[in-house]
């Protein structure tokens, strides 16, 4: 179970991430549409995950090898953003979000019956 403190910072990376990710989309990533779906950071605030939804993109893994890529880019810019909030920014991880494709395959197998 996440702490408050935990669950303050989560929501703030996710806020901030997705400004970056809003931002940075059209420069680095090729116009692909990145949301920001979930963050979990560990207790001692040292390590983020972030789960990514892409859209408008034909190959995903491409897509979030660069975005791993340039993390040492993002997290830059998210210190510039967090820098008066937090005494040290998180190491950023990378994960795709998969459950919006996983509840359309749902969709789809209920709809065939």
């Amino acid at each position: 179970m996440e702490s408050k403190r935990q669950q303050k910072v989560s929501r703030l990376l996710q806020k901030d991430l997705g400004e970056i990710f809003q931002h940075e989309s059209r420069n680095i990533f090729k116009g692909a549409m990145i949301t920001v779906t979930r963050v979990n950071v560990t207790r001692d605030l040292s390590i983020a995950k972030i789960y990514l939804s892409l859209f408008a993109v034909d190959d995903k893994t491409a897509l979030m090898n660069t975005i791993k890529g340039h993390a040492s880019t993002i997290r830059y810019k998210l210190g510039s953003r967090v820098g008066k909030q937090l005494r040290v920014v998180p190491m950023l991880e990378f994960y795709e979000d998969d459950s919006l494709d996983y509840i359309e395959n749902i969709e789809k197998l209920l709809s065939e019956e």
